[in-house]
């Protein structure tokens, strides 16, 4: 596999030849050092890769020859992690990692105890931050899928329009909460077998959800899913989760 990976929204599945935009082309040439006649590989976050030749090391309008092109294995099933801002740069981190453990869709949410706030403006720029963030995550691990990272929107907007998913879950620190392990077993005995292609795992923010929250959630079918003993920081809780759903959905 070459050393050398890019993102690139190709308009044709079957160019002959891929211009990569300024900031791609200068992280490619200048910041990797790709000369002419190094294989690269081009993907554009849907799941379609190519294997391409540099033939204009541009470090502003690099051109690509088109040498193969790979479309990726669909996906079993889509996670989506729904998550409350939490403070400071940590959703940065939380976006990396669900994009290197292959999630689908990441869903911000502003709740009752999200300790940040943004204006429109503001929210807009998180979000392009956080597509990059995926963008370099996905170049890094060698994942074909980008996930969908939604707009900024509030968590009682965001229960109702969580109708379409087979499986809900809600991470919980309260008595009662069952495993994502018994979670799954459960779903895998009620539907004779099948394992859940969508699902959503719902986290809080530092101090978790309010009552009234769960309350809501617990009421549109999330299940209420304890992690251990311990009380995780908002995004172990997310990474944890999202990997031991990736895993247990890829061994069944």
């Amino acid at each position: 596999m070459p050393d050398f990976r890019v993102y690139c929204q190709a308009s044709d599945r079957e160019p002959l030849e891929i211009r990569l935009s300024a900031d791609e082309s200068h992280h490619l040439v200048a910041v990797n050092r790709c000369a002419r006649g190094d294989p690269v590989i081009v993907f554009d976050g849907r799941g379609h890769e190519w294997l391409t030749e540099c033939t204009e090391p541009s470090k502003h309008a690099a051109v690509l020859h088109v040498r193969e092109s790979r479309p990726a294995r669909a996906r079993a099933h889509e996670i989506t992690l729904a998550q409350a801002l939490p403070k400071g740069s940590t959703m940065d981190d939380i976006v990396r990692q669900a994009t290197e453990v292959g999630t689908a869709c990441i869903a911000p949410l502003f709740s009752e105890r999200t300790q940040v706030h943004l204006d429109s403006d503001r929210a807009e720029k998180k979000v392009e931050k956080w597509r990059t963030a995926a963008i370099e995550a996905a170049k890094q691990c060698g994942n074909p899928w980008l996930p969908e990272i939604s707009p900024l929107q509030n968590f009682r907007a965001f229960i109702p329009a969580t109708f379409g998913y087979d499986l809900k879950l809600v991470a919980s620190l309260h008595a009662g909460a069952t495993t994502l392990k018994m979670a799954l077993a459960r779903y895998h005995a009620h539907h004779h077998g099948a394992i859940p292609r969508k699902i959503v795992w719902l986290v809080g923010p530092e101090g978790d959800f309010s009552p009234a929250e769960m309350t809501a959630a617990i009421t549109a079918g999330f299940q209420p899913i304890t992690l251990g003993p311990l009380v995780l920081r908002s995004d172990t809780a997310a990474i944890y989760a999202l990997s031991i759903l990736s895993h247990e959905l890829q061994s069944v």
